[in-house]
């Protein structure tokens, strides 16, 4: 019983991981394109625009930081 508890919590810990890969790339992809659309017309606005975009995408990743955290404890607890 033990060892499916284990095979359990390393199949949650790898779709987390795996889910948390996804929506990172789909969140920072869908922040991305904007922003360099709005370069495009408007090349003055691009230092403001870069720091939006590098403020959000730090916030991206910062979830996933927490989701990657959260699947290690499940895989090494």
């Amino acid at each position: 019983m033990e060892s499916l508890h284990l095979a359990l919590a390393y199949l949650g810990a790898g779709l987390g991981a795996g889910l948390v890969a996804i929506g990172t790339g789909l969140g920072i992809g869908r922040l991305a394109g904007p922003a360099m659309e709005g370069t495009a017309r408007q090349p003055e606005a691009t230092n403001d625009i870069r720091t939006s975009m590098i403020i959000a995408a730090a916030l991206i990743e910062g979830v996933a930081l927490f989701g990657l955290v959260i699947s290690f404890i499940l895989a090494f607890k």
